[in-house]
């Protein structure tokens, strides 16, 4: 098999996992809808986005940013360290140790981040 047909087999697969994984939520959500459906219309106007909504839909974006920018700094210093290995490799082991010092640090800082977003998510 070429890589191309394996790239395909393994995005259908990764579709087919979600679509399974999704499918016993749909029974369960369209009971909820119609009986939410009944309760909020007698009971309060319906609105798009509520104060609480929003704080968890920013929450999970922050989060989701969060780990974002922690892999692109991490990925960032990874390739810098490459590369600069490369050039001097008799320095290799000051470089390694010093990637490996910043990158803890960056993963740390998005740590905390991602732990705020979650919060706000769980909490809001």
């Amino acid at each position: 098999m070429n890589q191309k047909t394996v790239s395909k087999l393994a995005l259908l697969a990764i579709g087919l996992g979600l679509v399974m994984m999704l499918l016993p939520a749909l029974p369960a959500a369209a009971q909820e809808a119609e009986a939410g459906a009944a309760a909020t219309a007698a009971d309060e106007p319906s609105y798009f986005l509520t104060t609480r909504g929003a704080g968890k839909l920013g929450g999970a974006i922050g989060a989701g940013l969060a780990i974002m920018g922690g892999a692109a700094g991490v990925g960032r210093i990874g390739a810098s360290a490459v590369e600069s290995m490369a050039r001097q490799p008799e320095a290799a082991g000051r470089i390694n140790t010093a990637m490996i010092v910043t990158a803890a640090m960056v993963e740390g800082a998005a740590l905390f981040a991602i732990v705020v977003g979650l919060l706000a998510a769980l909490v809001a």
